[in-house]
């Protein structure tokens, strides 16, 4: 069969990208938003380990997947993937009217529409770990790497805007009396956050749009004759559904693949040999310190250092996801040990943030320029080395078609959901992390 025209090509890999960018879209805005909301939000620093854990419960997203698998079968993922738009959609656009209303609960004031709002939000997102990954496995490895980019500019989208939106000054004057800090002043961003939220809002309507259009671009082609084994190249059945006999498409990753199967990774495709194992447990830790340890203790690593040095943690540090994805469509990195020892680069970062934290709200070089540039440096390059770790290990377990993505998918959240369930107490419970007050010095001597 001929190769496919490249205007067709390049059209599936935008729309593979856009639908890449609604996976996390709506859980990544708000984090890069946090620098916004935590000084109008009652939970303050502690806000950080509140989302961990709200993110955590968003795994319940799984077994709704699962209830649909055993209420439809063979019905594939395009269903769950329509709804797992349709509540990002409808999550970010209420939070725009609704995200600073508080509530008491239990005698103390919550923000309970955003907190509330936020799990909506997580149990589409970690939802779409499951759907949108298994989706992709009729389609050959190039396109799950579009697919990542997508997700990276998941991150990196949201980051713009909070770049160009800005971040709230803070002012302390001194009183005229006897010199000590007056009350501190804050200057408003170039937006607000209902104005950030409508645009993510519209992000998402886009990404949907996409889906749809690769719905439309991909329809099933006639059926081929029995060879014994699955036709070759991007394989589709009708959009969404899963079939039980492969069909060929129009779209081919190589015309040289016509006489014959593809031929899969045979490591990465043996989910219970020992690299399989390997490479799904590195997975989950990785996702583990990414999603559930360090972002919960962000807050208490940064803000010692000012306001415009978490803002420019959180938006460079979540711009860095894109980057390693870019990095890993050029250079990808196959040995275990080559990953492992990435993966304890990245840890080695991840120990500086953290003794960040267990030392707020007086950490070394407070007050200093360089403090503020080795704390935003160290968040850029833990994000961006488990990035390109996580993607690689993605991009390998491609090859097992299906089950491994939805081990892949599996392993990110249960990681996930371990690291932020493990950060809760000490955080929001214990108070093991200490956070300081505004215009108060409290690492003086």
């Amino acid at each position: 069969m001929a190769a496919p025209p490249l205007g067709r090509l390049v059209l599936t890999h935008l729309l593979v990208a856009l639908f890449g960018v609604g996976s996390w879209a709506a859980v990544n805005g708000i984090w890069v938003e946090l620098p916004v909301v935590v000084k109008d939000l009652p939970e303050g620093w502690s806000l950080p380990s509140y989302l961990s854990v709200l993110v955590a419960l968003g795994n319940l997203g799984l077994l709704m997947v699962t209830l649909w698998r055993r209420l439809a079968p063979g019905k594939g993922e395009r269903v769950p993937i329509q709804v797992v738009q349709g509540l990002s959609m409808v999550g970010t656009a209420l939070l725009a009217p609704l995200w600073h209303h508080v509530a008491p609960v239990a005698g103390q004031p919550h923000s309970v529409a955003f907190l509330t709002l936020t799990l909506v939000l997580a149990l589409a997102c970690c939802a779409s770990n499951v759907t949108f990954l298994p989706f992709l496995s009729h389609l050959p490895p190039p396109f799950l790497r579009s697919f990542f980019l997508g997700q990276g500019l998941s991150a990196l989208l949201p980051c713009i805007l909070a770049l160009v939106q800005g971040v709230g000054r803070l002012e302390c004057l001194p009183a005229p009396t006897n010199g000590t800090p007056g009350p501190p002043i804050n200057f408003p961003e170039r937006f607000s956050a209902s104005t950030f939220f409508w645009a993510l809002t519209a992000l998402l309507v886009t990404s949907a749009a996409a889906f749809q259009g690769l719905l439309l671009l991909l329809p099933p082609s006639p059926p081929s004759v029995p060879t014994g084994g699955p036709g070759p190249g991007l394989r589709v059945g009708t959009p969404g559904v899963e079939e039980e006999e492969e069909e060929e498409s129009p779209l081919q990753e190589s015309p040289s693949q016509a006489a014959g199967t593809p031929l899969p990774d045979p490591k990465a495709s043996q989910l219970f040999s020992v690299r399989g194992a390997c490479l799904l447990g590195l997975l989950a830790v990785t996702n583990a310190l990414t999603n559930g340890v360090l972002p919960a203790v962000q807050s208490f690593s940064c803000l010692p250092y000012g306001r415009l040095a978490y803002h420019l943690a959180v938006v460079l540090g979540s711009s860095a996801n894109p980057l390693a994805c870019f990095l890993a469509m050029g250079i990808l990195c196959r040995s275990l040990a080559g990953l492992c020892g990435l993966s304890l680069l990245g840890l080695l970062f991840g120990a500086y943030l953290m003794a960040l934290a267990i030392l707020s709200p007086c950490p070394p070089l407070v007050g200093t320029s360089t403090g503020v540039v080795l704390v935003v440096l160290s968040w850029v390059l833990c994000a961006g080395v488990f990035s390109y770790v996580k993607v690689a290990i993605s991009s390998m377990l491609h090859g097992g078609g299906r089950p491994a993505l939805l081990a892949a998918g599996v392993a990110i959240q249960v990681g996930s959901l371990l690291g932020a369930v493990a950060m809760f107490p000490p955080t929001s419970i214990y108070h093991v992390f200490h956070s300081g007050e505004d215009c108060v010095d409290l690492c003086g001597p």
